[in-house]
């Protein structure tokens, strides 16, 4: 139960500490990475979804046994955008910028994984059937 509370916790920290900049960058991104957002609401709607899993990561953390079963969406939300943007990196559609933040997602995803198997119910530090 330790280390799926402290791999939530700590996702969710990161994950906010990463993505709450990202609000007050849209000029600085338009002119470091052209064109400009031609369409702002997906860009907010992005961090706007991204940001809302960070709290649903430390929902998880603050009770992993009863929120066990929405760890699968938390690991579909690594992996999905983890390896999308790995893909769009391998078919040379976005900077080697992109990929780093990636790879560290998919880190995460498979953290995440290790927590769910670890948490099952009959595990030693799972929950016993009732």
């Amino acid at each position: 139960m330790l280390f799926a509370r402290r791999v939530f916790l700590w996702a969710g920290i990161y994950g906010m500490l990463v993505l709450v900049p990202l609000y007050f960058m849209e000029e600085k991104l338009a002119r470091d990475f052209p064109p400009a957002f031609s369409h702002p609401e997906q860009f907010y709607g992005f961090l706007g979804v991204a940001l809302a899993w960070q709290f649903a990561f430390l929902v998880i953390a603050s009770d992993v046994r009863r929120y066990r079963l929405f760890m699968l969406p938390a690991i579909a939300e690594k992996l999905l955008s983890s390896v999308s943007a790995l893909l769009l990196y391998a078919a040379d559609r976005v900077a080697a910028m992109a990929a780093v933040p990636a790879v560290i997602d998919l880190a995460i995803a498979l953290l995440f994984a290790v927590a769910f198997v670890r948490c099952r119910p009959g595990s030693p530090d799972g929950t016993t059937s009732a």
